[in-house]
């Protein structure tokens, strides 16, 4: 086995490590999932250069709100301070390190330190210190206020970066904007907000999961036992294996997309089309509050959308949730599942949506235990060849088509997105 190297080991400056030998076309090392001086390498050179998802705005609504979320493996709060405007800053005291907040969300007017008591305002400003007798005529609270982070939102997506010279946030997200806002009708005329979350990690390297979300090859083997829990029309509905229409685009800058139900992209478009058997009852329940085109829009949304998005290098749109990533380190990824809904919609759809949610994704769902099982024997995996053999992600490749962006497309089997997400690791960490 290829031993693994401390970060102290790579050279710096023009003598640093060639990491194209890492990924290639077709194919990727098995060090990539276990090397420890690698790992610590990605969070500097990607999770601290990009723009990074860390947060969704119904979960910092008000003034005063906060959420816990992180940058690669820094800890970070997003607040929203009295003038409703979103910060995102390191969860670090200036002083002596502590964090300063320890609450996953909640709303407050400021945030001290446990240790000392240096307090700060919702912008992450140094407002208070205790005993100020202690500091000479010169100290200035203005230069230790929490380190801060560019912020910038699309869709009510909440993104940061430490990097202050990156390329505006709608230019990385590039041809992943429309999918993001296709994405975002699941409010069904209403907005989106998250319904709620769980968290659990897996021993397995962040880029396994990554390769994971715009995978159909796994789906109808992995998911066999959540296939066989659908009733007939449902289970129709997810044969998309079987089926010719379904794809997968690589969208540039390490984002793709796999449509898997193509009458499905667009929720507000064959409103005509039937109710499916199993929301009947939800339209009844709402027909004497909306009218027939606002109930079919509803219904539509209950449902999700019929593609996933993945999002470089740490959110997924899937279906009808939020899969986040945070790398933990080499060998160990914590997963959120966060379940979506209509914000000020009516309760029994999202009610549905939360069923559905945990049919699949929720914690006693089928997809998260089922999903988890293969990771960690990937990346159990990648002990067993002493040679360090590689990996292969070359399925669809010499059979793909060129999409209108001039981006390859795949059948819905190929590893096309894995491709993309390569690429743009590779351009990264070169």
């Amino acid at each position: 086995m290829t031993e693994a190297m401390s970060l102290d080991d790579f050279p710096k400056g023009p003598d640093a490590p060639d990491y194209s030998e890492f990924a290639g076309q077709d194919r990727v090392k098995t060090r990539m999932y276990e090397d420890p001086a690698l790992f610590d390498a990605e969070m500097e050179k990607i999770f601290g250069k990009t723009w990074v998802w860390v947060a969704h705005a119904s979960e910092v609504p008000d003034k005063g709100s906060f959420k816990l979320s992180t940058v690669g493996t820094q800890p970070v709060i997003v607040s929203r301070d009295r003038k409703s405007n979103v910060h995102v800053m390191v969860n670090r005291c200036r002083h002596r390190a502590a964090t300063v907040c320890e609450v996953k969300q909640g709303k407050t007017s400021s945030f001290q330190c446990p240790y000392h008591g240096w307090g700060y305002a919702l912008e992450g400003s140094l407002r208070a210190i205790p005993y100020t007798e202690g500091y000479s005529a010169d100290f200035d609270k203005g230069n230790f206020g929490l380190k801060k982070l560019r912020v910038e939102t699309f869709e009510g997506m909440i993104f940061a970066t430490f990097n202050m010279d990156a390329e505006p946030l709608e230019d990385f997200l590039g041809n992943a904007k429309p999918w993001i806002r296709l994405f975002m009708k699941q409010g069904g005329g209403f907005g989106v907000k998250v319904l709620g979350e769980h968290q659990f990690r897996v021993p397995m390297n962040w880029k396994i999961q990554l390769e994971n979300t715009t995978d159909a090859y796994h789906f109808p083997i992995v998911h066999k036992s959540f296939l066989q829990s659908l009733d007939g029309e449902a289970s129709q509905t997810f044969s998309f294996m079987d089926d010719d229409d379904g794809y997968v685009e690589d969208l540039g800058n390490g984002h793709s997309v796999m449509v898997m139900m193509p009458e499905l992209i667009d929720l507000d478009e064959n409103l005509d089309a039937p109710i499916p058997e199993r929301f009947h009852d939800l339209a009844e329940s709402l027909r004497d509050r909306y009218d027939d085109a606002q109930v079919r829009r509803i219904v539509r949304a209950v449902g999700g959308c019929g593609f996933n998005l993945n999002l470089f290098p740490n959110a997924a749109c899937s279906l009808s949730f939020f899969r986040i990533l945070r790398p933990v380190n080499a060998e160990e990824t914590e997963i959120r599942h966060m379940a979506l809904g209509l914000d000020g919609g009516p309760a029994e759809a999202n009610q549905m949506r939360m069923r559905l949610h945990e049919h699949f994704q929720g914690p006693m769902g089928f997809g998260s235990p089922d999903d988890s099982e293969v990771w960690e024997r990937v990346q159990r995996g990648t002990k067993g060849d002493p040679d360090g053999t590689d990996i292969m992600v070359n399925r669809g490749l010499g059979l793909e088509k060129t999409s209108e962006n001039g981006l390859p497309v795949g059948d819905i089997s190929a590893e096309t997105g894995m491709r993309g997400a390569y690429r743009k690791w590779k351009e990264m960490m070169a």
